[in-house]
Protein backbone atom coordinates (compact mmCIF):
# COMPACT_ATOMS: atom_id res chain seq x y z
CA UNK A 1 0.00 0.00 0.00
CA UNK A 2 1.35 3.39 -0.90
CA UNK A 3 2.47 5.63 1.91
CA UNK A 4 0.00 8.47 1.28
CA UNK A 5 -2.91 6.06 1.74
CA UNK A 6 -1.48 4.63 4.93
CA UNK A 7 -1.42 7.91 6.83
CA UNK A 8 -4.55 8.72 8.82
CA UNK A 9 -6.17 11.85 7.45
CA UNK A 10 -7.99 13.62 10.29
CA UNK A 11 -10.09 15.70 7.86
CA UNK A 12 -12.38 12.73 7.12
CA UNK A 13 -13.49 12.22 10.72
CA UNK A 14 -16.99 13.18 11.88
CA UNK A 15 -17.10 16.82 12.89
CA UNK A 16 -18.24 17.60 16.43
CA UNK A 17 -21.28 19.55 15.18
CA UNK A 18 -22.68 16.36 13.64
CA UNK A 19 -24.12 13.82 15.99
CA UNK A 20 -24.11 10.17 14.94
CA UNK A 21 -27.83 9.97 15.66
CA UNK A 22 -28.47 12.73 13.08
CA UNK A 23 -27.01 10.62 10.31
CA UNK A 24 -29.66 7.94 10.53
CA UNK A 25 -29.19 4.22 10.59
CA UNK A 26 -27.00 2.58 7.98
CA UNK A 27 -28.32 -0.19 5.80
CA UNK A 28 -26.19 -3.31 5.73
CA UNK A 29 -25.77 -4.76 2.26
CA UNK A 30 -27.46 -1.81 0.56
CA UNK A 31 -25.50 -2.27 -2.67
CA UNK A 32 -25.02 -6.04 -2.68
CA UNK A 33 -27.55 -6.68 -5.45
CA UNK A 34 -25.88 -4.27 -7.87
CA UNK A 35 -22.53 -5.83 -6.91
CA UNK A 36 -23.84 -9.30 -7.67
CA UNK A 37 -25.21 -8.11 -11.01
CA UNK A 38 -21.72 -7.31 -12.16
CA UNK A 39 -21.05 -3.76 -11.10
CA UNK A 40 -17.31 -3.54 -11.10
CA UNK A 41 -15.60 -0.48 -9.73
CA UNK A 42 -11.85 -0.18 -9.98
CA UNK A 43 -9.43 2.40 -8.69
CA UNK A 44 -7.14 3.71 -11.41
CA UNK A 45 -3.61 4.76 -10.63
CA UNK A 46 -3.15 8.52 -11.00
CA UNK A 47 -1.07 8.20 -14.19
CA UNK A 48 -3.69 5.96 -15.81
CA UNK A 49 -6.51 8.29 -14.73
CA UNK A 50 -4.71 11.21 -16.39
CA UNK A 51 -4.44 9.26 -19.65
CA UNK A 52 -8.05 8.01 -19.50
CA UNK A 53 -10.04 10.65 -17.58
CA UNK A 54 -13.55 9.34 -18.31
CA UNK A 55 -15.41 6.06 -18.09
CA UNK A 56 -15.87 6.15 -21.86
CA UNK A 57 -12.13 6.61 -22.46
CA UNK A 58 -11.28 3.65 -20.22
CA UNK A 59 -13.87 1.40 -21.86
CA UNK A 60 -12.80 2.41 -25.38
CA UNK A 61 -9.16 1.66 -24.57
CA UNK A 62 -9.99 -1.72 -23.04
CA UNK A 63 -12.22 -2.66 -25.98
CA UNK A 64 -9.36 -1.81 -28.35
CA UNK A 65 -7.05 -4.01 -26.33
CA UNK A 66 -9.59 -6.85 -26.45
CA UNK A 67 -9.82 -6.50 -30.24
CA UNK A 68 -6.04 -6.58 -30.60
CA UNK A 69 -5.82 -9.65 -28.36
CA UNK A 70 -8.51 -11.46 -30.36
CA UNK A 71 -6.79 -10.65 -33.64
CA UNK A 72 -3.40 -11.77 -32.39
CA UNK A 73 -4.82 -15.10 -31.22
CA UNK A 74 -6.62 -15.53 -34.55
CA UNK A 75 -3.39 -15.15 -36.55
CA UNK A 76 -1.81 -18.31 -35.17
CA UNK A 77 -5.01 -20.24 -34.75
CA UNK A 78 -3.89 -21.25 -31.26
CA UNK A 79 -5.70 -20.23 -28.13
CA UNK A 80 -3.86 -18.70 -25.21
CA UNK A 81 -2.53 -21.10 -22.62
CA UNK A 82 -1.47 -23.88 -25.02
CA UNK A 83 2.28 -24.16 -25.08
CA UNK A 84 4.12 -26.00 -27.81
CA UNK A 85 4.63 -29.53 -26.61
CA UNK A 86 7.31 -31.78 -28.06
CA UNK A 87 5.98 -34.63 -30.18
CA UNK A 88 6.73 -38.17 -29.08
CA UNK A 89 8.46 -40.07 -31.92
Amino acid sequence: MREEYMRKDRSDELRPEYGREELGQGVRGKYIESYRKGTNLVLLSPDVARAFPTEEAVNDALRSLIDIAKKSVGITGRSAGHANKPHAD
